[in-house]
């Protein structure tokens, strides 16, 4: 960890607190019929969107893991 960085208290990750990361579907909740979209096409959607909040999180607390 850098000790020049400021450390966050508990109060500005209430505030903020990390992104969850979408659940992923289970092989078995794809129906096989060829959607458009298909749920798993939602669930990368869902992750790439999710990755871009992860990041400006971490912009926001460098000195903190989520």
């Amino acid at each position: 960890m850098n000790d020049d960085l400021p450390v966050p208290d508990d109060k500005d990750l209430r505030d903020d607190p990390p992104p969850t990361p979408p659940v992923e579907p289970d092989p078995g909740d794809c129906c096989g019929n060829g959607c458009d979209p298909c749920i798993f096409d939602d669930y990368e959607e869902a992750r790439q969107h999710y990755r871009e909040l992860l990041a400006a999180w971490r912009a926001r607390h460098p000195s903190v893991e989520p």
